[in-house]
């Protein structure tokens, strides 16, 4: 039976990867490579330079494909990501079928960690279902909201706090009372200005573990200006952001 292994290769840096992830990719005799577009082109480099750099031989095949671009629809956001799943479920069932072999051994790299926003297992979870024939592993990585945490040095929480994970567009006009850290992530449309004015502190990070790699932190009010600055720079030098945020109050005795 053919095995597919989910393996999360972490936040762009190759000392990310864990042992696990880089004994599945030697594993693995076919990897295939996602294409996102000329401007994200350094995503597709970065995957074949951790295959050339972590896979002890050189008996595999990277398969390129490209990658389903998901329509970008505000107002009905459910059922563009359900359009996109179906179309990335057809084109991963087509790789499957096309360049793995019985009993063969195939891997999709997940920038970070295949359990947090992204749709990785949940269409092969479908695809699992529909078509069977083949095993399939998921491997952890290192996420980008740990690495910005290691990078900024700090805990994610205080003692016994909690903390609220959520994507941009999701994000509140202001941070509920009963939320002690607010986790923000894939902001493309900077919903961060929401929050100024509200006496709030921010550890910020930008394509954490690439070369290109930008951190920023302090009052939000003083920071905002820098942070859209800086994700305008790297845009224009890389083509691509992928920022993560961790968001605070000031305490009135340090204000």
């Amino acid at each position: 039976m053919k095995t597919l292994y989910i393996i999360g290769i972490g936040a762009g840096d190759p000392d990310h990867l864990t042992l696990q992830a880089v004994r599945a990719m030697n594993a693995a005799e076919v990897l295939f490579i996602p294409h996102k577009g000329r401007d994200k082109q350094d995503l597709n480099q970065i995957r074949k330079q951790l295959c050339e750099r972590v896979i002890a031989h050189r008996d595999y095949r990277l398969v390129d494909f490209a990658m389903p671009v998901r329509e970008s629809e505000p107002n009905a956001y459910s059922q563009s990501v359900a359009h996109w799943h179906a179309e990335l479920e057809s084109t991963y069932g087509d790789l499957i079928a096309e360049h793995l072999a019985e009993a063969q051994t195939g891997a999709f790299l997940v920038w970070g960690d295949p359990s947090l926003y992204d749709g990785t297992i949940r269409v092969l979870t479908r695809l699992h279902a529909r078509i069977g024939g083949f095993d399939w592993e998921v491997i952890p990585g290192i996420s980008s909201i740990q690495a910005l945490a290691a990078r900024h040095k700090i805990p994610l929480n205080g003692i016994g706090e909690n903390i609220l994970i959520t994507p941009g567009r999701k994000l509140p006009e202001s941070i509920p009372d009963n939320i002690d850290n607010l986790v923000v992530m894939l902001d493309s449309r900077s919903h961060l200005s929401r929050l100024t004015g509200q006496h709030l502190h921010i550890h910020w990070g930008a394509n954490i573990g690439t070369p290109g790699e930008e951190l920023i932190e302090g009052p939000l009010d003083q920071a905002w200006p820098r942070i859209e600055t800086a994700r305008q720079r790297i845009r224009e030098a890389q083509g691509w952001v992928m920022d993560t945020s961790l968001i605070r109050r000031i305490r009135p005795d340090q204000r």
